[in-house]
């Protein structure tokens, strides 16, 4: 079996560290927020070359609070895109704002700037580019369009740790940056954890006392917030696995150059990649409007396979009341219906890489 993401290969290679580090986190017992997380949101706002760092529970708390802190709530209205994972739109649910969507671009997958500004009404408070699949998204235009109509802009980096665009890393573009922990991103925890990322000190001091009931000290509650924490046990494996980053997107991005290259001259649609933008892959997909036939045809042979995502936000059942329809985004849902993710973390070896490129390649030959 070839899997998608292989994370018992990766904790195999650095267990000495992480064992460590959890024996700290228990010889203390220090298991909600605590020194392990304190030490780990410098390094990551560090990291990411952003003044605060805000550790909390999951992705979408770091979005759900980033738009709070901004005031955000009934009545607004904010930006993003169709084509995410749920909880983008979700945290804004929470809020009482409303969604409102806008195409992507069909190379890049990522917001098109260019119809951001049709969809701006007196009621739009944010926008909420999402840098997808380790890619950044097109920030200039963004942020020149948020200055233009006071806007805050709040990336969802949840899927691009360390991705650069035109030399600046994500973290610190817009006025905040929500990132994601989930075990199989390229930073993830040993369970759930995420955090926000912003140059603004008042944004900074309003998510910190969100996550922890809206205290700036104990039992003293400023705000009516949320137990959004990011756990002690979590932030010391985090810390440990800070310092392999940059070695496994490295490792991630010469998999990607390697699977171009071997998939050169088939007529596979390969991911696009912007020529001023450092892509960190968390997610390798190519496109075939035969993917139902592949992803079986892959199974058979061993060889684990994803789809992120088969159904752009505005068709869900669940978001029906966003009161879009079908056709409305063409480039979202054409895309909805042909990506398919294969195998891509930084311990995948040029073996099992040899196996998905022949697979896919014979399959390519039959389209």
């Amino acid at each position: 079996m070839i899997p998608f993401v292989d994370l018992k290969t990766q904790y195999a290679s650095i267990k000495p560290e992480v064992d460590a580090a959890i024996q700290r986190t228990l010889d203390t017992c220090l298991f909600t927020l605590g020194t392990e997380v304190a030490e780990f949101e410098k390094e990551f706002a560090t990291y990411s070359e952003a003044a605060f760092g805000v550790g909390v529970n999951t992705g979408t708390s770091a979005l759900h609070l980033g738009l709070l802190s901004a005031g955000i709530g009934p009545g607004d209205e904010v930006i993003t895109s169709p084509f995410t994972f749920v909880a983008t739109v979700a945290a804004i649910y929470y809020t009482g704002a409303t969604p409102v969507l806008v195409d992507i671009d069909p190379a890049t997958y990522t917001i098109d700037p260019a119809r951001i500004e049709a969809a701006i009404t007196p009621a739009t408070k944010a926008i909420i580019p999402i840098h997808l699949y380790g890619q950044p998204a097109d920030m200039d235009p963004i942020l020149a369009i948020a200055r233009k109509h006071g806007l805050m802009v709040l990336e969802d980096a949840c899927q691009a740790h360390g991705a650069e665009y035109k030399g600046k890393r994500v973290g610190a573009i817009g006025d905040m940056a929500a990132f994601s922990f989930y075990p199989g991103k390229n930073l993830g925890a040993y369970g759930e954890g995420g955090m926000l990322t912003t140059d603004n000190a008042g944004h900074n001091r309003a998510v910190r006392m969100l996550r922890d009931w809206g205290a700036e000290r104990r039992y003293h509650h400023e705000l009516k917030g949320y137990n959004y924490r990011l756990e002690g046990l979590q932030g010391s494996v985090l810390r440990v696995k800070l310092r392999y980053l940059d070695l496994w997107t490295e490792r991630r991005r010469a998999m990607a150059a390697r699977y171009d290259a071997m998939f050169a001259g088939t007529g596979l649609p390969t991911p696009f990649v912007r020529d001023d933008v450092r892509h960190v892959y968390h997610i390798y997909a190519v496109r075939t409007p035969d993917r139902a036939r592949w992803q079986e045809a892959l199974t058979a042979q061993g060889i684990q396979s994803s789809i992120h995502y088969p159904i752009p936000v505005h068709l869900l059942p669940a978001y029906a009341d966003l009161g879009y329809r079908q056709g409305q985004f063409p480039h979202a849902e054409k895309a909805a219906a042909e990506v398919l993710s294969l195998p891509m973390f930084p311990e995948l070896t040029e073996q099992q890489q040899d196996m998905v490129v022949a697979a896919v390649t014979k399959l390519q030959a039959s389209v």
